[in-house]
């Protein structure tokens, strides 16, 4: 069945006639792997000293825990976001979700540090292609309304309760044993493939042949891209690790925007810029995962250095947080028909900005209630309020054969996002706190202070953005029948 949205594109609505409950179902899957998702992000990282601990790892070979899994996922995200439009997305989500499940089930059986390696990395593939499947999912079963609105803010909402889920589950199981942190996924996994088979009905295929040119140069220009980011915050920017593969992405990235200008069949259809507000959000995600992927890397130290909480605890100090990102994804999509979705992006920047700038004041004397708690409700409250009109700006007026590459072009931008910001933010906070061997709480605030100014001028540059790019206010009521 077909229906015309409101800005007159054809949208494919793949829910068949059936109970009310039906995009209810359809839609508690599709958050499900999202979940999965974000919780996957930050729950390995709280680990990483038992997992150190554990397999003998050393304090370089460590960050390859991570590096692995944000290589591959960041790589692949553009690949998978175009195997959904192929393939069909239901296919794609499934099978990138039994990949996740295969890794998981290795990483917590892993015997040695090369293995667990190889099962981040595995993890990074699976989700690359889950992911982007799910995003596009929401586009193609929802039209463009308060409908699609409503599944943004619950999808929204999900992944930022994720993040800090990740966060408390990950302090949780660390504690009994690292290796749940992996093993967990391999039920959720393994119910959320039966339930996307039971309840999500497949999409149009589009069969044709693929890109491989594209594949191949998109998937080497944002490895490489992602790799020179990682390696920034250790080995400096001027330094060749860092200056040779960014400067090979960058080569790498402007061959494959010629490839997609001359591709039959492209991966990224140049088309998704056509509209000035799309390239404009896209931006903003860049910034704002820039500000906030920094940010929450370096306050997750914090809480644990500077304020002396344990794992557990400190996961639990990100719940005011969450909660925040919880009010405020649940009200967008009652704003976005009353406002437009420019007014709440402006928003969630200027609230995003004013979260650094209280963090820019933090001395050795504030604790948790005075120093952390304002501005986590800031960072959560901007969150809410500006991912759910960016999302629905991304998707907005998008033919079906494109949803599955504008959703992986936008989670490969936001994971891009978040590799900057932490390049950048833990950069400023290793000179801050350089030549202090054994930093104390004053050094650790100053430090912390000190970097999250360039999350103050990543989310500035994001306000300017929404205020001057972002010009049709999408969603808002035009009349008494609205838009």
């Amino acid at each position: 069945m077909t229906v015309r949205g409101p800005h007159s594109s054809v949208v494919e609505r793949t829910l068949p006639p059936g109970p009310a409950g039906a995009g209810g179902r359809a839609l508690a899957v599709i958050v499900a792997c999202q979940l999965m998702v974000a919780v996957d992000g930050n729950i390995v990282n709280i680990a990483l000293p038992r997992i150190q601990a554990g397999l003998g790892f050393s304090p370089g070979g460590l960050a390859w825990v991570f590096s692995a899994y944000s290589l591959a996922f960041g790589g692949l995200l553009l690949l998978g976001g175009r195997a959904g439009d192929l393939l069909g997305r239901r296919r794609t989500l499934a099978a990138g979700l039994l990949v996740t499940v295969a890794a998981s089930l290795l990483g917590g059986l892993a015997p040695n540090a090369g293995v667990l390696i190889a099962a981040r990395a595995l993890q990074g593939v699976g989700f690359a292609f889950a992911a982007p499947a799910a995003l596009s999912l929401i586009a193609v079963t929802f039209p463009e309304g308060p409908e699609r609105h409503r599944a943004l803010g619950v999808f929204s909402t999900v992944a930022g309760l994720g993040i800090t889920l990740g966060l408390v589950l990950g302090g949780l199981l660390a504690t009994l044993s690292w290796r749940l942190v992996f093993l967990v996924n391999v039920p959720i996994g393994l119910a959320a493939v039966l339930l996307a088979r039971r309840h999500l009905p497949e999409t149009e295929r589009h069969p044709g042949r693929p890109d491989l040119l594209g594949a191949l140069t998109s998937t080497a220009g944002i490895t490489a891209v992602v790799h020179a980011l990682i390696h920034a915050s250790s080995a400096g920017w001027t330094a060749p690790a860092t200056v040779v593969p960014l400067l090979l992405g960058a080569l790498l990235l402007a061959g494959f925007v010629l490839v997609q200008a001359r591709a039959a069949r492209p991966l990224i259809p140049l088309r998704l810029f056509a509209r000035r507000d799309r390239s404009a959000a896209y931006a903003i995600f860049l910034l704002l995962f820039a500000a906030m992927g920094g940010s929450y890397f370096l306050l997750s130290l914090y809480v644990q250095d500077g304020l002396g909480l344990g794992p557990p605890a400190a996961g639990a100090a990100f719940l005011p947080l969450a909660l925040a990102q919880f009010a405020a994804a649940r009200s967008a999509p009652r704003l976005i028909p009353v406002f437009g979705a420019k007014p709440l992006i402006v928003t969630g920047a200027a609230l995003l900005l004013a979260d650094s700038l209280w963090l820019a004041s933090t001395g050795p004397a504030d604790g948790y209630w005075s120093g952390l708690f304002g501005p986590l409700l800031l960072l959560g409250a901007g969150l809410g309020l500006g991912f759910v009109p960016l999302n629905t700006t991304v998707l907005a007026g998008l033919a079906p054969r494109d949803t599955g590459a504008a959703s992986g072009l936008l989670q490969a931008v936001q994971q891009v996002g978040l590799s900057l910001g932490v390049a950048v933010l833990v950069t400023r906070y290793g000179r801050a706190v350089h030549g202090t061997a054994h930093p104390a709480r004053a050094d650790l605030a100053h430090g912390l202070a000190t970097a999250v100014t360039a999350a103050a001028a990543f989310s500035a540059l994001a306000v300017l953005l929404g205020l001057f790019a972002v010009t049709r206010p999408v969603g808002a009521r035009t009349g008494p029948g609205g838009a």
